[in-house]
């Protein structure tokens, strides 16, 4: 399942679902050092030379595949402060006219492209890409096998994801509970990970795309990004818009949208999908709720309120709060395939028994039946997040929005507030400015919204195909995250008559 960009909530110890984290910790601040001078343009440019030129040497690593690592600049802004691993893994094209690369990023931000490709490359493309593309996963910076943020071992992420906090919900004592709690894992982040902690930002990733572009022997940047990756494929365009090859954004990201608006359509996206599994669900025979829809959701609120004051003890020992059964509740919300795991997941939850509802949450967060974290995909998604973002965790401002949030998804709503607590005082802050991007020149790039996609609603697709200059947007009537080889034909055929033809659709398809 495509792990996109999570939802964003808070919880005890300050759950991977969010763009949560806190703290004072300024002695980790990013002056670290006496100031250096600023390298000029030129020199810059010198110094990227060697990056650029850098031969690749591919190796075979099972399954038809060939792995790599690319070297890339620390700091594009100064590119003799170091270096960083990029890793890189290829389907070579099948058929006789290839047409070049085909990065693809599945989400996130810290989703690993790598594994994706790796383990799912039928579920990231068709055969029609397949024989027209190489088809590259890459792990951005940050991420898994490139050069990763490290923070805790699994005992530590455990307490960070799972661990309850003792004060009620929305009180002074919990803001400062989760303060505490994010204060420590952020100080683990800047201990563990070093100066990369501050250039894992979405345009250095950017920067990457273009360095491995040319590493990879293409004139221009053909890509296809799904969740996170519409993020970053369009900060490309605007940064390199003659570079821009054949592009297609799947699932996508307002790049405008503040985090108090991501965070609020987000919680109608999951509420509005939670009305959809109900619909069909009571519909059924083997639904565990009754009734109504709105009795229904009465109910999920009623659980989800009940477990955050009086957890269910699971098999394992761990304790099932609010912020875990939300986590439970979400992870199958992204594709409709996964309701009738959730109608399961619900009774033994309703029943008294948390098993179900943790190996949902677990799954979400990269935990394996031993209890061991599989990736780094929590750390990379809140190291990303926390400088992409800017942050303003006032408590007086923090409870306006919870109120807010609570009116437009009282469900939801209530388990997705108080989100700048930790970010607002992350070792590394947000610099830039979040605006439209216009690709201004760039090739046609087409944007794909699934009209009830509850971790990227549609309305974002709809604002990214006209901020850009040559934008066009592909609809999908239907459920679930992302729509490309997994909605229907008229989706898929206009996907690859664009990447493998360039042909443009006149219009938007209305799949």
């Amino acid at each position: 399942m495509n792990r996109s960009i999570r939802a964003i909530s808070t919880t005890a110890a300050a759950l991977a679902l969010t763009l949560i984290l806190s703290g004072c910790a300024a002695w980790f601040a990013t002056d670290a050092g006496p100031a250096q001078s600023t390298p000029t343009g030129e020199q810059v440019a010198d110094a990227l030379d060697p990056f650029y030129s850098q031969i690749l040497q591919w190796k075979d690593c099972g399954d038809g595949m060939q792995c790599t690592e690319a070297s890339a600049p620390l700091d594009y802004t100064d590119p003799g402060a170091g270096d960083i691993s990029l890793a890189l893994i290829r389907h070579v094209a099948t058929g006789g006219d290839r047409i070049g690369s085909l990065l693809v990023n599945p989400g996130g931000p810290g989703g690993s492209g790598y594994d994706f490709i790796k383990d799912s490359l039928n579920y990231a493309t068709d055969e029609k890409l397949q024989e027209s593309f190489d088809v590259v996963g890459f792990d951005p910076r940050g991420v898994g096998r490139s050069s990763a943020v490290a923070c805790y071992d699994s005992a530590q992420m455990d307490e960070y994801l799972y661990g309850l906090t003792t004060a009620k919900r929305g009180t002074d004592a919990w803001i400062a509970e989760l303060a505490a709690s994010s204060d420590a894992f952020a100080t683990a982040c800047a201990e563990k990970t070093g100066p990369l902690l501050g250039t894992v930002d979405t345009v250095s990733a950017a920067r990457d795309l273009d360095l491995l572009r040319a590493v990879l022997g293409d004139t221009k940047l053909n890509y296809l990004g799904y969740s996170y990756g519409t993020f970053l494929g369009a900060t490309y365009a605007e940064l390199y818009p003659d570079m821009v090859g054949r592009f297609v954004l799947d699932g996508a990201v307002d790049p405008s949208t503040s985090n108090f608006e991501v965070t609020k359509t987000q919680a109608v996206g999951f509420e509005n999908a939670l009305r959809s599994y109900l619909t069909d669900c009571i519909a059924g025979a083997d639904c565990p709720f009754r009734g109504s829809v709105e009795g229904a959701m009465t109910t999920i609120g009623a659980l989800l309120a009940s477990v955050d004051v009086s957890p269910i003890t699971a098999a394992d020992g761990r304790q099932l709060g609010g912020n875990a059964l939300l986590t439970a509740i979400i992870y199958p919300l992204y594709q409709a395939t996964a309701w009738p795991q959730l109608s399961i997941m619900f009774d033994t939850v309703l029943h008294g028994n948390a098993d179900a509802a943790f190996q949902f949450a677990d799954a979400y967060n990269g935990r394996d039946a031993d209890g061991n974290y599989t990736d780094n995909s929590t750390e990379a998604f809140m190291a990303i997040n926390c400088i992409d973002y800017p942050y303003n965790a006032d408590p007086t401002a923090m409870r306006a929005q919870a109120a807010e949030l609570e009116a437009a998804a009282p469900v939801i709503g209530p388990f997705m507030s108080f989100g700048d607590i930790g970010c607002a005082n992350w070792p590394y802050t947000f610099t830039g400015e979040r605006t439209q991007i216009h690709a201004a020149g760039a090739a046609p790039i087409l944007v794909v919204g699934t009209t009830n996609d509850p971790a990227t609603p549609y309305v974002w697709a709809q604002q990214l195909a006209k901020q850009l200059e040559r934008g066009t947007l592909v609809t999908y009537t239907g459920e679930g995250h992302t729509a490309y080889n997994k909605s229907n034909s008229c989706v898929n055929d206009a996907v690859d008559s664009y990447l493998v033809d360039g042909v443009v659709p006149a219009a938007d398809p209305q799949c």
